[in-house]
């Protein structure tokens, strides 16, 4: 029963997040990350990035996230990709949050676009807040955020890590989790 419920609530996180993906929604996401502190000189400095303009978290003991996104090569759209990620652990609620991943040189770009990619849990976002604190990360943590400023998003400090810095923006949830899981991502070129 409790599988079913969770299986549910998955599913319909998922149809959401498939209909509030639209084109214009992506320029609304870059010009968020733009304005928003140490994330807007990336731009200038990458040599590309990948997108997601609205990303559904969800769990119940077992989670996921899924969302869908663009990569980008000296500002042009060169692909599509879509990220999921399964946990596992304490967590209860659901969340949408914006995230880029910038890539600092023609290497990152092609390891991120060889296929299938892989975030471990480890992995890192700096979150990029409006009006209310959040902690993001895709290997859990404890984290609840609702964003109700994005025009006044400012950044806390963030740099390359293995050639990719990772910024996300809260879009607004609330959720509880203290879990581990990675983040997978599948690249199509166009």
């Amino acid at each position: 029963m409790m599988i079913r419920i969770q299986t549910l609530l998955f599913a319909c996180l998922l149809a959401l997040v498939g209909q509030l993906a639209c084109a214009d929604e992506y320029d609304d996401a870059r010009k968020v990350f733009t304005g928003a502190g140490e994330s807007g000189a990336f731009f200038g400095k990458a040599y590309g990035y990948a997108l997601f303009p609205t990303i559904g978290k969800g769990g119940m003991g077992i989670g996921g996230a899924y969302g869908k996104g663009r990569v980008y090569a000296g500002g042009k759209h060169i692909g599509n990709t879509s990220m999921t990620q399964v946990t596992y652990g304490l967590q209860l609620g659901g969340v949408a949050y914006s995230q880029i991943i910038f890539l600092q040189d023609k290497r990152a770009l092609e390891q991120f676009t060889e296929g299938n990619f892989e975030f471990g849990a480890q992995a890192t976002a700096t979150a990029i807040t409006a009006s209310a604190g959040a902690q993001a990360n895709t290997g859990g943590g404890t984290s609840a955020g609702a964003s109700g400023g994005k025009n006044d998003a400012t950044t806390a400090s963030g740099g390359y890590r293995k050639g990719m810095a990772i910024f996300t923006v809260a879009k607004g949830g609330l959720m509880y989790e203290a879990t581990l899981g990675g983040q997978k991502f599948k690249y199509e070129p166009l």
